[in-house]
């Protein structure tokens, strides 16, 4: 599905030494000492620690929506961030290039599945019928393409977080941050959810990064990173089949 000259063909995503410093003087807190890590293109990789270890914060410096004060990301082929944004438009980075799963799926009450999923390549300037195609497409793979006509509050949880995940994968991103989409589902969606992730990313050779205290899904990694303190550990995970 993807060649080297593909739109899809890409590096994953690299952090090496990310730093994020709130405050100045005496009243400074290192959210983020010194972070480092990498996922490929494919992979589906955990993110664990407690609360206030920085997973938020890293999170965020990953999304482009707070700044790092040092340190360097690598999204794709190119240097976003190098002591400094090297991207001009950071909206537009956010909006083509990092695709986002969140707990809830905060999908607009009023528009259809399928415009839901199209919103984003319609505002990047893709063609409405190209993005509704698109949408279309992503729908059918995950298994809901038979509610594409629908409207969000006639979905189901597990089907609601499907749609998420198409919405995020619609504008072909080279990386998606997953961030707790597991928590509101029981132990049979929250693995359906997970298995959707692994095989998208497989299909569409996506990075993807995936924020979680479920027990339930930690054993499906083949790594995870542990944060604690604002520092990353990295470890084999278990890789138990899905």
């Amino acid at each position: 599905m993807t060649g080297p000259d593909s739109p899809m063909s890409h590096n994953g995503i690299r952090i090496e030494g990310l730093r994020k410093r709130y405050g100045t003087g005496d009243t400074a807190v290192d959210a983020l000492k010194s972070v480092s890590m990498t996922v490929s293109p494919g992979e589906v990789v955990g993110l664990i620690g407690p609360s206030g270890s920085g997973k938020s914060t890293l999170l965020k410096c990953l999304g482009a929506i707070i700044e790092p004060t040092a340190g360097r990301m690598t999204l794709g082929q190119d240097v976003i961030y190098d002591d400094g944004w090297k991207t001009p438009d950071l909206r537009a980075l956010r909006r083509d290039r990092i695709g986002f799963v969140f707990q809830a799926p905060y999908l607009i009450p009023f528009l259809d599945v399928t415009d839901n999923v199209a919103l984003l390549p319609m505002l990047a300037g893709v063609p409405n019928a190209e993005a509704r195609s698109r949408a279309r497409d992503l729908l059918e793979a995950l298994d809901v393409g038979h509610r594409a006509k629908a409207e969000p509050s006639q979905l189901s949880g597990g089907e609601q977080q499907r749609v998420a995940i198409a919405r995020a994968l619609v504008n072909r991103p080279p990386v998606i941050l997953a961030d707790e989409p597991t928590a509101p589902l029981d132990s049979e969606r929250a693995l359906g959810v997970i298995r959707i992730l692994n095989q998208m990313a497989q299909q569409y050779q996506t990075a993807i990064i995936v924020v979680t205290h479920d027990e339930k899904i930690i054993p499906t990694f083949r790594r995870i990173y542990h944060i604690r303190d604002g520092q990353t550990f990295e470890e084999a995970g278990e890789g138990r089949s899905l």
